[in-house]
Protein backbone atom coordinates (compact mmCIF):
# COMPACT_ATOMS: atom_id res chain seq x y z
CA UNK A 1 0.00 0.00 0.00
CA UNK A 2 1.60 3.68 -1.11
CA UNK A 3 2.41 5.93 1.90
CA UNK A 4 1.69 9.44 2.02
CA UNK A 5 3.22 12.42 4.41
CA UNK A 6 0.80 15.36 4.45
CA UNK A 7 2.28 18.19 6.26
CA UNK A 8 -0.14 20.46 8.01
CA UNK A 9 1.01 23.64 9.85
CA UNK A 10 -0.77 26.17 11.69
CA UNK A 11 -2.78 28.71 8.45
CA UNK A 12 -3.55 25.30 6.30
CA UNK A 13 -6.20 25.88 3.30
CA UNK A 14 -8.92 23.61 5.16
CA UNK A 15 -10.49 22.39 2.10
CA UNK A 16 -7.46 21.27 0.43
CA UNK A 17 -6.06 19.07 3.36
CA UNK A 18 -9.22 17.70 4.33
CA UNK A 19 -9.98 17.05 0.38
CA UNK A 20 -6.87 15.41 -0.05
CA UNK A 21 -6.73 13.33 3.00
CA UNK A 22 -9.95 12.01 2.40
CA UNK A 23 -9.16 10.75 -1.19
CA UNK A 24 -6.58 9.30 -0.41
CA UNK A 25 -8.18 6.64 2.63
CA UNK A 26 -10.90 6.37 0.54
CA UNK A 27 -8.47 4.85 -1.61
CA UNK A 28 -7.13 3.10 0.81
CA UNK A 29 -3.79 4.56 0.70
CA UNK A 30 -2.14 5.49 3.84
CA UNK A 31 -1.70 8.73 4.79
CA UNK A 32 -0.40 10.74 7.62
CA UNK A 33 -1.11 13.93 8.11
CA UNK A 34 2.02 15.26 10.04
CA UNK A 35 1.36 18.48 12.32
CA UNK A 36 4.12 21.53 12.29
CA UNK A 37 2.91 22.19 15.70
CA UNK A 38 1.09 20.02 18.19
CA UNK A 39 -2.17 18.59 17.39
CA UNK A 40 -4.66 20.49 16.55
CA UNK A 41 -3.44 22.25 13.95
CA UNK A 42 -5.92 25.31 13.07
CA UNK A 43 -6.14 25.91 9.20
CA UNK A 44 -6.48 29.63 7.54
CA UNK A 45 -9.96 29.64 8.39
CA UNK A 46 -10.16 28.84 12.39
CA UNK A 47 -11.27 24.66 11.60
CA UNK A 48 -8.77 22.74 13.65
CA UNK A 49 -7.41 19.39 12.31
CA UNK A 50 -6.33 16.69 14.65
CA UNK A 51 -3.04 15.40 13.45
CA UNK A 52 -2.08 11.64 13.83
CA UNK A 53 1.62 12.58 13.94
CA UNK A 54 4.24 15.42 14.76
CA UNK A 55 6.45 16.15 11.65
CA UNK A 56 9.33 15.72 13.43
CA UNK A 57 8.74 11.78 14.60
CA UNK A 58 7.50 10.59 10.66
CA UNK A 59 10.12 12.83 8.87
CA UNK A 60 12.52 10.57 7.71
CA UNK A 61 9.90 7.63 6.91
CA UNK A 62 9.73 6.14 3.53
CA UNK A 63 6.64 7.89 1.19
CA UNK A 64 5.66 7.32 -2.09
CA UNK A 65 4.50 10.94 -2.17
CA UNK A 66 4.76 13.82 -0.36
CA UNK A 67 1.75 16.39 -0.90
CA UNK A 68 1.28 19.40 0.62
CA UNK A 69 -2.07 21.65 0.89
CA UNK A 70 -1.91 25.36 0.63
CA UNK A 71 -3.31 28.61 2.41
CA UNK A 72 -1.72 31.13 4.05
CA UNK A 73 0.36 31.26 6.54
CA UNK A 74 0.15 27.45 5.82
CA UNK A 75 2.30 27.77 3.07
CA UNK A 76 5.00 30.06 4.11
CA UNK A 77 4.89 28.02 7.47
CA UNK A 78 6.07 24.91 5.77
CA UNK A 79 8.54 26.80 3.56
CA UNK A 80 9.90 27.94 6.96
CA UNK A 81 10.86 24.33 8.12
CA UNK A 82 14.40 23.69 7.41
CA UNK A 83 13.75 19.81 7.81
CA UNK A 84 10.76 19.31 5.49
CA UNK A 85 12.53 21.75 2.33
CA UNK A 86 15.43 19.06 3.15
CA UNK A 87 13.09 15.63 3.19
CA UNK A 88 11.30 17.49 0.07
CA UNK A 89 14.69 17.55 -1.68
CA UNK A 90 15.86 13.89 -0.60
CA UNK A 91 12.36 13.22 -2.39
CA UNK A 92 12.82 14.76 -5.35
CA UNK A 93 16.24 13.30 -5.57
CA UNK A 94 14.91 9.62 -5.15
CA UNK A 95 12.54 9.90 -7.89
CA UNK A 96 9.56 9.58 -5.38
CA UNK A 97 6.63 12.31 -5.85
CA UNK A 98 5.84 15.12 -4.63
CA UNK A 99 2.57 17.44 -5.00
CA UNK A 100 1.53 20.55 -3.78
CA UNK A 101 -1.35 23.05 -4.54
CA UNK A 102 -2.55 26.70 -4.14
CA UNK A 103 0.06 28.73 -2.14
CA UNK A 104 2.23 25.39 -1.43
CA UNK A 105 4.24 25.32 -4.81
CA UNK A 106 6.44 27.74 -3.30
CA UNK A 107 7.55 25.26 -0.74
CA UNK A 108 8.48 23.12 -3.83
CA UNK A 109 10.31 26.50 -5.47
CA UNK A 110 12.13 26.85 -1.98
CA UNK A 111 13.38 23.59 -1.89
CA UNK A 112 14.70 24.18 -5.43
CA UNK A 113 12.76 21.38 -7.09
CA UNK A 114 10.93 22.60 -9.52
CA UNK A 115 13.76 24.10 -11.50
CA UNK A 116 12.91 22.68 -15.20
CA UNK A 117 9.51 21.93 -14.45
CA UNK A 118 6.31 22.72 -15.66
CA UNK A 119 3.50 23.28 -12.59
CA UNK A 120 1.17 25.52 -11.68
CA UNK A 121 -0.41 27.80 -9.11
CA UNK A 122 -3.28 29.73 -7.18
CA UNK A 123 -2.09 33.28 -9.34
CA UNK A 124 1.03 35.22 -8.66
CA UNK A 125 2.52 32.31 -6.25
CA UNK A 126 5.29 31.12 -8.40
CA UNK A 127 7.34 33.12 -10.54
CA UNK A 128 7.17 32.45 -14.51
CA UNK A 129 11.06 32.45 -14.52
CA UNK A 130 11.55 29.85 -12.23
CA UNK A 131 9.04 27.29 -13.73
CA UNK A 132 7.06 26.70 -17.23
CA UNK A 133 3.73 27.79 -15.99
CA UNK A 134 0.84 26.94 -17.25
CA UNK A 135 -3.07 27.97 -15.97
CA UNK A 136 -4.17 24.63 -15.82
CA UNK A 137 -6.66 22.48 -13.02
CA UNK A 138 -3.78 20.40 -12.30
CA UNK A 139 -0.38 20.05 -14.06
CA UNK A 140 1.53 16.32 -13.53
CA UNK A 141 5.70 16.88 -14.65
CA UNK A 142 7.77 13.98 -14.19
CA UNK A 143 6.94 12.93 -10.18
CA UNK A 144 5.66 16.43 -9.05
CA UNK A 145 2.44 16.94 -9.88
CA UNK A 146 0.40 21.04 -8.84
CA UNK A 147 -2.77 22.73 -8.47
CA UNK A 148 -4.15 25.91 -8.30
CA UNK A 149 -6.85 26.13 -6.02
CA UNK A 150 -9.26 24.59 -3.28
CA UNK A 151 -11.61 24.56 -6.52
CA UNK A 152 -9.63 22.17 -8.31
CA UNK A 153 -8.37 20.05 -5.17
CA UNK A 154 -10.80 16.91 -5.91
CA UNK A 155 -9.43 16.75 -9.52
CA UNK A 156 -6.44 16.93 -7.85
CA UNK A 157 -6.44 14.36 -5.21
CA UNK A 158 -7.88 11.87 -7.65
CA UNK A 159 -5.04 12.47 -10.26
CA UNK A 160 -2.52 11.48 -7.27
CA UNK A 161 -5.05 8.70 -6.77
CA UNK A 162 -4.39 7.49 -10.21
CA UNK A 163 -0.94 7.60 -9.96
CA UNK A 164 -0.59 5.79 -6.43
CA UNK A 165 -2.88 3.21 -7.37
CA UNK A 166 -4.13 3.06 -10.99
CA UNK A 167 -6.94 4.74 -13.44
CA UNK A 168 -9.20 2.00 -12.56
CA UNK A 169 -9.34 3.29 -8.39
CA UNK A 170 -9.28 6.63 -9.60
CA UNK A 171 -12.72 5.34 -11.63
CA UNK A 172 -13.71 3.74 -8.91
CA UNK A 173 -13.52 6.50 -6.51
CA UNK A 174 -15.16 9.10 -9.33
CA UNK A 175 -17.87 6.79 -9.83
CA UNK A 176 -18.36 6.35 -5.45
CA UNK A 177 -18.36 10.03 -5.22
CA UNK A 178 -20.32 11.07 -8.68
CA UNK A 179 -17.84 13.30 -9.56
CA UNK A 180 -18.04 14.45 -12.85
CA UNK A 181 -15.64 13.52 -15.51
CA UNK A 182 -14.00 16.04 -17.19
CA UNK A 183 -11.13 14.48 -19.32
CA UNK A 184 -7.63 14.74 -18.26
CA UNK A 185 -6.49 15.94 -14.84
Amino acid sequence: MPRVLVPLAEGFEEIEAVTIIDVLRRAGIEVIAAGLSASPVTGSHSIAIHTDADLETVLDEHYDLIVLPGGLPGSTNLESHTGLLERIQQQAESGHKLAAICAAPLVLASAGVLQFHAATSYPDVLSQDEVDYKELPVVVDKNITTSRSPATTMRFALNLVEQLVGKDKRIEMEDLMLVTRHGAN
